[in-house]
């Protein structure tokens, strides 16, 4: 199905049937691909923004100038957050485990965010177009990354929040949401029923919905990292990007940033982009080369990436098949081992879902597969400290101490 629409800054396409709609209403899922949905299998109808890149000025610099206005869906960049959102560190990695590495590895920690994720770079895109809008509040389903990063967001915008949250969310980030004054509700159930309620509630309630994948303006917002590191490897591809994944959202944005360079004509080539899930929970990597989508049941401590269904699974199998993207599920024995491995060797503490990337980085090292001199990217999209229920079972505290220099001597020897 193909509409034609008249020209606006950008439009949205349904990525199943080809429709086009415009800008001038809040959207969410293609309503005609939407009547076939079944809570059981990955929704058709996700729309992609497309942006008029042929009204724009193909001049990064310029764009970076603008905040990147040009390339979001949003009017103005004061309708943005005032808080610091983007700009994370890139870090050079030369060593791991005392050897030299003949490539280049380069860690994007997201971790630096104001709630230590990568969801603020779409929780902020989200809350500046309610804001030009009119609308005053906005509703998320979320395994608690997402829920913290919108309440603290709608918290500086002064809006209101509404999350919803599986009951076996980590307590950490439930305190978070909580802390920043956040409607919370438990749910009993998994991400997915939560999901669907929120769902439910904003049809019934006018809300605006921030869920990922059914809100398009997720991607929007969290594409910005790769623009960022477009121009911290300065205007240069890298070869290759490690993607945590779990609903799909993250990888397409990486996709979509990327995309929307090439559209610009500002860059000939798209990384190889590697989908990392944990083999507890892959229902997205495990589908990419099927015909039929099969669920499985998930069981992970990556509890970010944990997803029954994935709510982006279509865009995200278009994009690795278009653009080459490969694909693979690695062990909570090795999550666990690289969070151990990137903390002792990088000082950089990273959440068992955002860990996953670097498990299977690690896997693709051990594999011979990374090319000498390469540009390797690993996306780090949350701190430890979010998380901690998933390692403290394997991690020892040691035994106090009587404050005497030989118990002292005897614990260091």
């Amino acid at each position: 199905m193909k509409t034609t629409i008249p020209y606006t800054k950008f439009y949205y396409r349904c990525i199943n049937c080809g429709a086009s709609y415009d800008d001038a209403e809040v959207r969410y899922l293609c309503p005609h691909c939407e009547k076939e949905n079944s809570p059981a299998l990955p929704p058709l109808g996700v729309l992609k923004i497309i942006y008029n890149y042929e009204h724009f000025a193909p001049d990064f610099k310029l764009l970076k100038q603008r905040q990147f206005i040009d390339l979001l869906p949003i009017q103005k960049s004061g309708s943005l957050p005032n808080l610091r959102i983007g700009n994370t560190p890139l870090y050079h990695i030369k060593n791991l485990e005392s050897k030299s590495l003949p490539f280049h590895l380069f860690l994007k920690d997201d971790s630096q965010n104001p709630t230590y994720s990568f969801k603020d770079r779409a929780s902020a895109v989200v809350s500046a177009f309610a804001k030009e809008k009119g609308i005053d509040t906005i509703i998320a389903a979320s395994t608690g990354n997402a829920g913290s990063s919108l309440a603290a967001i709608c918290a500086s915008q002064q809006q209101r929040a509404v999350v919803l949250v599986p009951e076996t969310a980590p307590a950490a980030k439930l305190i978070q949401t909580i802390m920043y004054g956040a409607q919370l509700v438990t749910v009993k159930g998994t991400y997915d029923e939560a999901f669907e309620l929120s769902i439910e509630a904003t049809k019934e309630s006018g809300y605006y919905n921030r869920n990922t994948a059914f809100n398009p303006l997720t991607i929007e917002g969290k594409k910005t990292v790769s623009f960022e590191i477009f121009e911290q490897l300065k205007y240069e591809v890298p070869d290759r990007i490690f993607i945590p994944v779990g609903d799909g959202v993250v990888i397409s944005s990486v996709y979509k940033g990327f995309e929307d360079l090439m559209n610009l004509k500002l860059i000939n080539k798209m990384p190889v982009i590697v989908a990392v899930q944990s083999s507890g929970s892959d229902n997205l990597v495990r589908n990419i080369t099927g015909d039929t989508f099969q669920v499985r049941s998930s069981n992970t401590i990556a509890d970010s990436i944990s997803v029954d269904v994935p709510r982006n699974f279509y865009m995200t199998k278009q994009f690795i098949r278009q653009y080459g993207g490969e694909f693979i599920s690695v062990t909570d024995k090795s999550i666990l081992s690289a969070s151990q491995s990137l903390s002792q060797n990088t000082g950089l503490f990273a959440e068992p879902a955002a860990a996953a990337a670097f498990a299977g980085f690690l896997f693709y090292q051990n594999n011979k597969q990374i090319p000498d001199n390469s540009k390797n990217i690993v996306l780090l999209t949350g701190s430890g400290l979010k998380d901690l229920k998933g390692i403290e079972n394997n991690i020892r505290l040691p035994k106090s101490i009587n404050p005497v220099l030989d118990e002292l001597k005897k614990a260091l020897a």
